[in-house]
């Protein structure tokens, strides 16, 4: 039943991706060089999986974070959802990891005004039941979206798909919802200015210490 599920997937992926090569896709590149590092040595199987946007993409380090832990990391770019879901076939149907962590919608909130929290929370799901589908009962977690100073304006658009996610997550099994958004705040409830970088986005390495305080004790061994 699976490779049957896999075998369907990965025709739509193909037929997709033929139809659309004359056009530029996004992220493109970064796809193609993780498809030439697999075919050079392809992960193990039963490791962690990082998939989602630039918190991971930048993270070049983080096998050195969790040292007990192998880790895959499949962020991309600044990548959004709907990027990701695009692009399973890529960066999660490929491996068989013992878990999935997720990392993205913040980037989705960000790309337009329109955007709201229910929408991102849907797109999480979306995304949630089609690796369910292929592999029943795989292990999930999302970390929460956290809060950058540069996107202020929509910290109640994060909090409120965070809150979305985690009671979607509670009626799920083998699910974890990892919330790093209230480490990253000071107790006036504005972000830390002392963990981003000059972009007031993207995390230093004291920031990505905090995830890896609260993210480790989710991972399963």
């Amino acid at each position: 039943m699976i490779a049957r599920l896999l075998l369907c997937f990965f025709s739509i992926i193909y037929c997709t991706t033929n139809t659309f090569a004359q056009q530029a896709l996004p992220f493109a590149k970064e796809i193609e060089q993780f498809k030439i590092a697999d075919s050079l040595q392809m992960p193990p199987k039963n490791a962690i999986l990082f998939v989602g946007s630039s918190s991971f993409t930048k993270w070049k380090d983080v096998q050195n974070y969790f040292p007990s832990y192998p880790i895959i990391n499949r962020g991309f770019g600044g990548s959004t959802l709907l990027e990701v879901l695009m692009y399973a076939g890529n960066v999660i149907f490929p491996y068989n990891p013992k878990q999935i962590v997720v990392y993205c919608g913040e980037n989705d909130l960000a790309a337009s005004d329109s955007i709201t929290a229910e929408q991102v929370a849907y797109r999480f799901i979306t995304l949630f039941d089609m690796i369910r589908k292929v592999w029943k009962d795989k292990p999930i977690a999302f970390v929460s979206i956290k809060p950058s100073p540069s996107r202020d304006k929509i910290r109640p658009k994060v909090i409120e798909a965070n809150k979305i996610i985690k009671a979607f997550l509670e009626t799920k099994i083998n699910t974890a919802y990892i919330d790093v958004y209230s480490k990253m705040i000071t107790p006036d409830g504005n972000p830390m200015p002392d963990i981003f970088i000059e972009d007031r986005l993207h995390m230093n390495a004291k920031g990505y210490a905090i995830w890896q305080k609260v993210m480790e004790p989710y991972l399963l061994k």
